[in-house]
């Protein structure tokens, strides 16, 4: 963060108050700005960043963002810095690896170039374009069924225990922009991904070191990390990402994980300020809060760039009404949402697609931009798979021998469409041309007079896959 253009001379040394993350003081001191930056030097000589968090006439309160452990109030020097906080962005930040607070821990150079202001600008909705082009994951449960298109914001939905942080992984190291589908896309077009861990174990941080390679940019925010510095992340991240897309021209996917650990710094934070809880003890600003980082997304008009989010987050007893998955509803276009029971089935991805949803997917995905097939092939899976849903649900009561014979064929499709769609190996980069070949043999199970969201025509283009022998893969490996 820079650290110039220091407004004033002044060096306050007197604190009021110390509580956790929190130090206050009398500042006489016009045009002190909130959220504006400063640096706090303590008795050692160790310099510490915080920010402006209230202003109360000429009392001042301060986020200290590595925490206040081993402050006191007569022996620290602090300044005013006189501009927001940054990070220092340019070019070269591709493939560099950094803290929460955009920091080198690579062993690489300090970083170059200009300061931005972490908060990013607020863009114009009549500047904003309509996000479109297909984004392929080589997850057929998102590719398929749930189209991730450029400039969307599409989280994923975990629990506790589930692999998201291999999705994640999965993703970075996958996704691109298929040149040969979208007219719209130039062959020089790379995606880059900025990644961002918010509160990670060191073995998990390690885990994603090792395994995030390539066209990414890295912040790495360690669960013994101070809360504030988790608070920082994702908006150090979608900094990056913004200079990125809107001033050198490139498409970026940015993936945070985990945004359940950020609200809770949020909720920490908001504690020790005294701010009135709404909700499970989360202040009532937490659904704003969430939109100046989801609405972070998005294309300009007139500008080649675009930032697409995925955001993951745990639900906390895997309820999809707490107060975090239910405001990210609001703000996001859709969910990816993981499913226990397959989870338990030893299915990965777990994905549970009756919940999930992609708002956008119409407008990406069709002729020109995949294949032409594939808004109508995932209507008539979603349709199959919740009337197999139904049967399973009959097949508990009145038993599988009652069961017509069309029933059973749904039930078989239930079985192939998890085992063989759904699932897939960590290490398989599906395209979407096979993730909708898939598809078709899939539905192949069913009659084909059951095939009625698909027309005439596309059955008989498609037919030869209908009529494939599917290999069930219904014996798993043992351990």
């Amino acid at each position: 963060m820079a650290e110039s253009s220091m407004k004033d001379p002044i060096i306050y040394t007197q604190l009021e108050r110390i509580e956790g993350p929190l130090i206050a003081l009398v500042a006489a001191l016009p045009g002190i700005g909130f959220g504006e930056a400063v640096r706090v030097v303590d008795l050692e000589g160790r310099i510490r960043h915080g920010r402006v968090a209230l202003l109360d006439g000429d009392k001042v309160t301060i986020e200290v963002f590595q925490g206040t452990t081993g402050l006191a109030k007569g022996s620290e020097r602090i300044r005013f810095l006189g501009h927001p906080i940054t990070i220092t962005v340019s070019e070269s930040i591709i493939g560099r690896r950094l803290n929460g607070m955009g920091e080198p821990i690579d062993g690489g150079p300090p970083l170059t170039g200009v300061a931005l202001n972490i908060n990013g600008s607020p863009l114009n909705p009549t500047a904003r374009a309509y996000p479109q082009d297909f984004i392929q994951t080589g997850i057929t449960g998102i590719d398929a069924m749930n189209a991730l298109v450029r400039g969307q914001k599409l989280p994923i939905f975990s629990s506790s225990g589930l692999p998201h942080d291999q999705l994640a992984i999965q993703i970075a190291q996958q996704a691109k922009i298929r040149p040969d589908l979208s007219g719209s896309a130039k062959d020089s077009e790379e995606l880059v991904v900025v990644f961002a861990a918010i509160g990670v174990k060191h073995d998990v941080a390690v885990r994603f070191a090792e395994e995030i390679s390539g066209r990414t940019v890295s912040f790495l925010n360690l669960a013994d990390d101070p809360v504030m510095e988790r608070l920082l992340t994702p908006r150090v991240a979608l900094t990056a990402a913004e200079y990125l897309a809107f001033e050198l021209g490139l498409h970026v996917l940015v993936i945070l994980t985990d945004m359940t650990v950020y609200g809770e710094a949020l909720r920490e934070v908001a504690t020790a300020r005294g701010d009135i809880p709404s909700r499970k003890g989360y202040p009532g600003y937490l659904y704003s809060d969430l939109a100046t980082i989801f609405e972070r997304a998005g294309r300009i008009k007139g500008k080649p760039g675009s930032i697409t989010q995925i955001p993951i987050l745990t639900m906390p007893n895997n309820d999809i009404t707490h107060p975090i998955p239910d405001l990210t509803g609001y703000i996001t276009e859709g969910q990816i949402v993981f499913s226990r029971d397959l989870f338990r089935q030893r299915f990965y991805p777990p994905i549970n697609l009756p919940p999930s949803l992609s708002r956008l997917m119409a407008d990406g995905v069709g002729e020109g931009l995949t294949r032409s097939d594939h808004h109508p092939l995932m209507e008539q899976l979603y349709a199959a798979y919740a009337r197999a849903e139904e049967v399973r649900m009959m097949t508990r009561i009145v038993g599988e021998e009652d069961l017509s014979t069309v029933d059973r064929c749904y039930l078989e499709f239930g079985q192939c469409l998890e085992r063989l769609f759904i699932a897939q190996d960590i290490t398989d980069d599906r395209s979407i041309e096979e993730s909708l070949d898939i598809g078709w043999r899939v539905l192949g199970c069913l009659p084909r007079e059951e095939l009625t969201r698909l027309s005439t025509q596309l059955i008989e283009t498609h037919g030869a896959l209908l009529d494939e022998e599917l290999d069930q893969g219904l014996e798993r490996e043992k351990d």
